[in-house]
C-alpha cells in the first residue's frame, strides 16, 4: 500500500481533558478515508493538528514520509467545520481571492471559476454577494472553494452539513471524480449512509481513541454476518424478545437485528411471522450505521484499537 497521511500516536489534550489520545492510523494515496465517531470524539482536533492549526502535544504527523510543514498547506483542500466566506463579495471575488492565497494566478483562477460555477449549479450567481446565497449554495461556494486550487489532499469536515440529498448526490459524484483523478481524500461525517457509499477506508473514533481501522469491507467482515434486516407490517417491539436476538435497531420501515453466534436465523424469521406479516428477511452484514452505534455506546475497555494502522 502507498500511503499518504501517517499519524503516529498524537495525542491533544484541553485543560487536563484528553481530546485526542495516542491516535495512529494511515490514510492511503488516492483512497477515499472517513472518519466517524460521535460528538466529542475528537475528529475536528484530529483533523486541526493534520492541517497544523494546532500542535499535537505528543506523537508526529508524516506526509508522503515528512513531517507536516507550512509548504504542505499549498497542497490541501481543507473545508472546516465552522464554515466561513466574506459575505459582503461576490461569488466572483471570494474564489478567485481564496484561489490566489493557495497559490493560484488571477489568470489561472478566472479559466476555472465558470466550470466549477456551472458544475455546482451556481453560475447565476457569480456576480452576487454571498449573503444572498442559502446555507445550502453558501456550503457549495466553500466547496468549490476547496477544491478551485486542484489539490492533492482534500480534507472535509463534516462535508454534508447544510446539504439535501440532491446535493450530496451532486457532491458524492464530484468526489468520485476527484479520486479517479488519483487525489486522497479524508473527511469526517455522521451520515453513515454517504460513509458507507463512498469510503475505501474508514476509523471509529470513540472518547479520542481509535476503537476500528481498516478497509471499509474488512471492517464489516469483522463484525460477523450474523446481522438480519426485516421489512415488517406492524409493531415490531416483540423482537428484542426473541431468544438469540442480541441487538435491535429499528428504522422507519424495518429493523436490523443482530444475533447470537448460537442463534438460528430461521427459527427467529419463524417467530416474527407468527406475530406480524414480513414482507423481507435478508441475512447480511451490519450497516456501517449499526457499527457506529454499537461504538458509540460502548465503553472505551470493550474495544481494543489495533496496533498502529490496520491496513499499514
Amino acid at each position: 500500500m502507498n500511503e499518504y497521511l501517517r499519524l503516529e500516536k498524537i495525542t491533544k489534550a484541553y485543560d487536563g481533558k484528553i481530546a485526542v489520545d495516542q491516535l495512529s492510523l494511515v490514510v492511503p494515496k488516492g483512497a477515499i478515508y472517513g472518519m466517524l465517531g460521535p460528538n466529542g470524539a475528537g475528529k475536528t482536533t484530529t483533523i486541526r493538528m493534520i492541517m497544523d492549526i494546532i500542535a499535537p502535544d505528543t506523537g508526529e504527523i508524516i506526509v508522503e514520509g515528512k513531517k507536516v510543514n507550512q509548504d504542505f498547506k499549498d497542497r490541501v483542500g481543507y473545508l472546516p467545520e465552522e464554515r466561513g466566506l466574506y459575505k459582503k463579495m461576490t461569488l466572483l471575488e471570494v474564489i478567485t481571492y481564496l484561489a490566489e492565497m493557495k497559490g493560484l494566478t488571477r489568470q489561472d483562477a478566472v479559466k476555472k471559476i465558470d466550470g466549477w460555477l456551472e458544475k455546482m449549479s451556481l453560475g447565476e450567481y457569480k456576480n452576487r454577494k454571498v449573503e444572498e446565497l442559502s446555507k445550502g449554495m453558501q456550503q457549495k461556494l466553500q466547496f468549490i472553494t476547496t477544491l478551485i486550487h486542484d489539490p492533492d489532499l482534500i480534507i472535509l469536515d463534516e462535508l454534508f452539513s447544510g446539504l439535501d440529498p440532491i446535493n450530496i448526490e451532486l457532491v458524492k459524484g464530484i468526489l468520485l471524480d476527484e479520486k479517479r483523478a488519483g487525489k486522497t481524500i479524508l473527511f469526517s461525517t455522521h451520515v453513515m449512509e454517504q460513509a458507507e457509499k463512498l469510503c475505501d477506508y474508514i476509523c471509529l473514533i470513540n472518547r479520542g481513541k481509535l476503537v476500528i481501522d481498516g478497509r471499509l469491507s474488512e471492517v464489516k467482515s469483522r463484525f460477523g454476518k450474523n446481522s438480519i434486516q426485516v421489512e415488517l407490517e406492524g409493531d415490531s417491539a416483540f423482537v428484542k424478545a426473541i431468544p438469540g436476538v442480541e441487538n435491535v435497531t429499528e428504522f422507519n420501515n424495518y429493523v436490523e437485528l443482530r444475533l447470537s453466534p448460537a442463534a438460528d436465523s430461521q427459527e427467529v424469521l419463524r417467530q416474527i411471522s407468527e406475530k406480524v406479516k414480513v414482507k423481507r428477511f435478508q441475512l447480511m452484514e451490519p450497516s456501517l450505521y449499526h457499527i457506529f452505534i454499537d461504538v458509540a455506546r460502548a465503553k472505551p475497555e470493550d474495544f481494543t484499537a489495533p496496533e498502529g494502522a490496520s491496513h499499514a
